[in-house]
C-alpha cells in the first residue's frame, strides 16, 4: 500500500513521475517557471489552480479538492493537431488514475475537459491545449486515530471523577 501523503504537492509529484513514465508520452513535465521554450519534446505543465472545501472523508479527514491543469506545449517540429493529440492521450491517462497514491486519500479524476489555449512567456506566444480537472485529497489524521493513543471510555455511575484518566477503560476490540 502507497505511503501516506500529508500535503498537496504530493499530488504534483506523483503526476509528474507518472507522465514521465508513461509508455508512449515521450514529454517533458514540470511546472509553468521551469518551461523556456518549445524544444524537441512537448512539455506538459501541471499546475493546481485551487483548492476549495469538500466533504470530509467516511473516516474523518479534512477534504481538499483541488482544481488541477495539464498544459500541453507542443515541439517544434509538431503538427497543428499535436497538442490536441496529446491532451487525448492525457484525457485518457487521467480518467480514473490516482497517480499511485492511497485510494483512501485520492479520489479519481472528475470534469476533464480539454480546451485549445495559449501559453504566453517572455512576450511570446505559443499555441496549446489545457486539460482540467478536479480531483480531491482527503489530508491530516483520521477521527478514527486518538492522537492520544488508546481510545478510552468511562461510565459517569461506575467512576468517581468523569474527569480523572485513570478511572478510564481501554475499548475493546
Amino acid at each position: 500500500m502507497p505511503a501516506p501523503i500529508q500535503q498537496p504537492s504530493q499530488l504534483f509529484t506523483a503526476m509528474a513521475t507518472t507522465l514521465r513514465n508513461a509508455a508512449g508520452l515521450d514529454v517533458q513535465v514540470g511546472a509553468h517557471p521551469e518551461f523556456t521554450t518549445p524544444g524537441d519534446k512537448a512539455w506538459v505543465l501541471i499546475d493546481i489552480e485551487r483548492n476549495g472545501p469538500g466533504e470530509r472523508a467516511a473516516d474523518g479527514r479534512i477534504a481538499h479538492v483541488l482544481t488541477l491543469s495539464l498544459q500541453v506545449v507542443p515541439a517544434l517540429s509538431a503538427s497543428a493537431f499535436a497538442a490536441c493529440d496529446l491532451i487525448a492521450a492525457l484525457k485518457n491517462l487521467a480518467t480514473d488514475n490516482r497517480w499511485g497514491l492511497p485510494g483512501d486519500q485520492c479520489d479519481r479524476p472528475s470534469n476533464l475537459d480539454g480546451v485549445p489555449s495559449l501559453l504566453v512567456r517572455d512576450g511570446q506566444s505559443h499555441k496549446a491545449w489545457t486539460l482540467s480537472f478536479i480531483q480531491t485529497l482527503y489530508l491530516g489524521p483520521t477521527l478514527l486515530d486518538d492522537p492520544l493513543g488508546t481510545p478510552k471510555f468511562a461510565r459517569t455511575w461506575e467512576v468517581s471523577d468523569i474527569d480523572d484518566p485513570d478511572q478510564y477503560t481501554s475499548l475493546e476490540a
